[in-house]
């Protein structure tokens, strides 16, 4: 299993974001390790999560899209 070393900054900082959910480090990262391995197996599965989290979404106040996100600052 793989081992990785955390900064005591880092560990401080995810133990504060298991504590917001109300988990133990232990159990936020086993939640998290759960989640990632229900990652969709097929492009139907996929499209219809990412149609899911569209839904979600809310418009950018600003009327800025990806697009113009993924641009600004470029030359």
């Amino acid at each position: 299993m793989p081992v990785t070393e955390l900064s005591d900054q880092e560990a401080a900082a995810l133990t504060a974001k298991a504590a917001a959910e109300g988990l133990t480090l232990q159990a936020w990262l086993k939640k998290i390790a759960e989640e990632s391995s229900t990652a969709p197996r097929s492009a139907q599965e996929a499209a219809t999560r990412i149609l899911e989290l569209q839904k979600r979404v809310k418009p950018d106040p600003d009327g800025w899209t990806i697009r113009d996100y993924i641009n600004h600052g470029r030359p």
